[in-house]
Formats: structure tokens, sequence, C-alpha cells
């Protein structure tokens, strides 16, 4: 039996689709024009200011002069120290949800509620972290404040990267490795992790680019004004690069003097988290070509 087709019902139909796919491609376009353009705008005012001495020097003369090298230094013990708290946790967390509790209404919650984690506003945690961190347990403004308070805001992000690249391997693997005598554990540590690696690695890195962006946590919790000199241990403040750019642009003795600075300051961080972006995809391809090779 022949199904006949309406013309004027397939003309509105490849219409529509046609003004869909149109206004997709139009915003997408928007999006990385704007991207470009703001990325071109960074790049143009800042790459007049970097040199050797701005990269490896302190700041000097009340910020108009000088580098930004111990806010470099900050910035990567502040990122160091998230990944040392939020990875080992959060991959635990996001196996014992997806591997061993049972499924029902109090994993939907745990779930829920940390997907509610990763959209609060990043102020929240630094108010927290002050609170906790900083005044309750004693640590002070220290980098040890501002890596746990850093690794709380990274932590969401692990546990449903972490969560999805489980989810994503088929149970045969599990049923196989469980059904040659391997234990739970075994099975997860010997073939399940290792298939997720890539994925799991990819989410940690980029919650990194996320957090060494990050103003407000900071700012409660570990980041200093003006520190020549590179800190001592992990109870010792230490300056950062958002924490600095938020200073030479809007506060000081000569803004016009400051805001070359400001930009140069935002040009390197811009290319930090570029690199931990260019960093997560060289290491999910590596991980996904020794896996093919076995």
């Amino acid at each position: 039996m022949a199904i006949e087709i309406n013309p004027a019902h397939a003309r509105r139909k490849r219409l529509t689709q046609g003004i869909a796919f149109g206004t997709f491609r139009i915003l997408s376009y928007g999006i990385a024009l704007l991207l470009f353009y703001i990325l071109g705008f960074i790049i143009v005012k800042g790459i007049g200011v970097i040199n050797w001495d701005f990269l490896t020097l302190p700041p000097t003369d009340g910020m108009t002069k000088g580098g930004i090298w111990p806010a470099i230094v900050g910035t990567f013990y502040l990122m160091i120290g998230s990944a040392v708290i939020s990875f080992p946790l959060g991959v635990m967390s996001g196996i014992y949800m997806n591997e061993y509790a049972p499924k029902g209404a109090l994993v939907k919650f745990i779930r829920t509620m940390t997907n509610n984690l990763a959209g609060i506003p990043s102020i929240v945690f630094g108010l927290f972290g002050m609170a906790f961190f900083v005044n309750y347990l004693g640590f002070g403004d220290s980098i040890i404040a501002g890596s746990f308070t850093l690794g709380l805001l990274a932590m969401p992000i692990v546990i449903r990267t972490t969560e999805e690249a489980f989810k994503v391997i088929p149970d045969s693997y599990r049923e196989g490795s469980l059904a040659l005598g391997a234990t739970k554990a075994q099975t997860i540590w010997k073939v399940l992790l290792p298939m997720a690696m890539p994925r799991i690695i990819t989410g940690l890195i980029l919650s990194l680019g996320r957090v060494s962006g990050e103003t407000a946590p900071i700012l409660f919790t570990c980041a200093a004004y003006f520190l020549p000199k590179l800190p001592a241990s992990m109870f010792d403040q230490c300056m950062a690069l958002p924490y600095h750019l938020y200073v030479v642009a809007t506060s000081g003795t000569d803004i016009d003097a400051q805001i070359p600075i400001a930009y140069g300051t935002a040009f390197v961080l811009i290319v930090i988290v570029l690199a931990m972006n260019l960093l997560a995809n060289g290491i999910r391809k590596h991980f996904e070509k020794k896996l093919n090779q076995k």
C-alpha cells in the first residue's frame, strides 16, 4: 500500500527545518565570532607587555612596573592543591555512585545535589572557605585554605565526569570480568578505570582550567594584594593571576600605568587556560590510543 505524501506538508517541514538549522548556525557563528573578538582584543592589548622580565620578576613601584612571577607561581600552587583535593575524592565518589550505590531515590538525590553544587556561585564557596577553613579550622589566609575551597568548587565536575565515564562502559565488560573470577574491586581497578581514565582526566583538567580563573574564592581565603616573595609553605598567602588582574585594573596609585599590566595579566591567564584545554585533549587522545593498542 503506497503512502501518499502531501507536497505542501513536505514543503512546510523542509522550510521549518531550514529556519531552525539556519538559526542555530547563525547563533553558533555569532558565539564563535564573539569569542574570537574577545580573545583578539585581549591579545592585541596584552601582547605588547609580554617579555621575559614581565614573566619572571615581581611587581614593583606600586604594581606599575615589574612582572607577575609571584602571581603565576601562586596560581599553579592553587591549581595543584585543588587537584590533590578534588581528584581522589571526586573520582571515588563518582565510582561509588555508579558502581556501588543502590539505584534509587538516594542516588537521585545525591546526583541532584551534586548538580546544584556545581551551579552555586563561586563567591558562596569563598564565604564558606573563609568561615570554615580560614576561621574555624584555623588555617588563616593561606594556600591550603584556598586549595580546599577551590577543590570543593571543582569536585562536582570531577564527580559528574567520573560517573558519566563509568556509565558509558558496557555492562558486558563488568560481567565478563566477574565471570572470570575477578572481584568487583579488581574489575573496577583493572578493567573499568583504565577505560574511563581518558574522560576522567579530561574532566579534571577542564575543572582546573575553571578554578585557575576564579577570583571570589581566593579573595576570601588566600590571595594577597602585594607579595613580592614566593610563599615558603602551604600556610602562607600567595598572589594569584585572577586577583592580581582585579587589583591592577581597579585600584592603585596610577591606573593609566597599570592598565597595560592588567591586559598582560589577562593574556597570560588566557594562555594558561588554553594550555590546560589543549593538555586535556592531548591526554585524552594518549589514553585512547593506549586503550586501542591493547
